[in-house]
C-alpha cells in the first residue's frame, strides 16, 4: 500500500473541505460534467507551456479558483447567457469570496467540449489571448458548467490572478 498516496489524497481532502462553498473537485483530478472533461491540470500545463514559449512563467492551480471559476460558469449557465458580469463584476465577485489579489483576469466561453478546445480558441481570440499572457498571472482556476437545455450546451471560466 501505498501510504504517501493516502497521506497526501487525505490532507487535499482536509484543505478542499475548509472551502466547502467551492468547487471540491482536487486540483488533479478530472470532473466529469455531463460530457464535458475539465482537467485543471492540464489546462495549468497547456497554459503553461504556452505563456513558457512568451518568455513568461507558468501558471498553477489554486483549488479556490477552480471553484471561483465554476460559480461563474453555473452562473452563466443558468442565466443561458455568455458574460463576465451575469454574477457581477470579476472585482467585485472576487471581493465578495475573500480572494485577495493585485491583478485577476478572466477568459469565459461557451460551446466547447474540451479543455485544449477552449484554451486554442481563448489563444485566437486577441482579447483572451492578452488575458493568458498577463505577465503578472502566477494562479489558476479553470471549470466549465453543461447546459444541455441551453444555446451554448457548455460554459466555460478561467481565472488567473496574481
Amino acid at each position: 500500500m501505498n501510504y504517501r498516496k493516502i497521506i497526501t489524497v487525505v490532507g487535499l481532502c482536509a484543505a478542499l473541505g475548509a472551502c466547502a462553498q467551492y468547487d471540491r473537485t482536487p486540483t488533479g483530478a478530472t470532473a466529469q460534467l455531463s460530457g464535458i472533461a475539465v482537467d485543471p491540470q492540464q489546462a495549468s500545463a497547456i497554459i503553461s507551456a504556452y505563456r513558457r514559449a512568451h518568455g513568461l512563467s507558468p501558471v498553477v492551480v489554486e483549488p479556490m479558483l477552480n471553484g471561483f471559476a465554476r460559480q461563474q460558469a453555473a452562473a452563466m449557465a443558468s442565466a443561458d447567457q455568455l458574460s463576465h458580469e451575469v454574477a457581477g463584476g470579476l472585482t467585485a465577485r472576487l471581493g465578495r469570496a475573500g480572494i485577495a489579489q493585485r491583478t485577476a483576469v478572466e477568459n469565459v466561453s461557451a460551446g466547447y467540449q474540451s479543455t485544449a478546445r477552449v484554451i486554442a480558441g481563448w489563444q485566437r481570440s486577441p482579447g483572451h489571448n492578452q488575458n493568458l499572457l498577463d505577465p503578472s498571472a502566477r494562479r489558476m482556476g479553470i471549470a466549465a458548467v453543461a447546459s444541455p437545455g441551453g444555446h451554448y450546451k457548455s460554459y466555460w471560466s478561467l481565472v488567473m490572478t496574481n
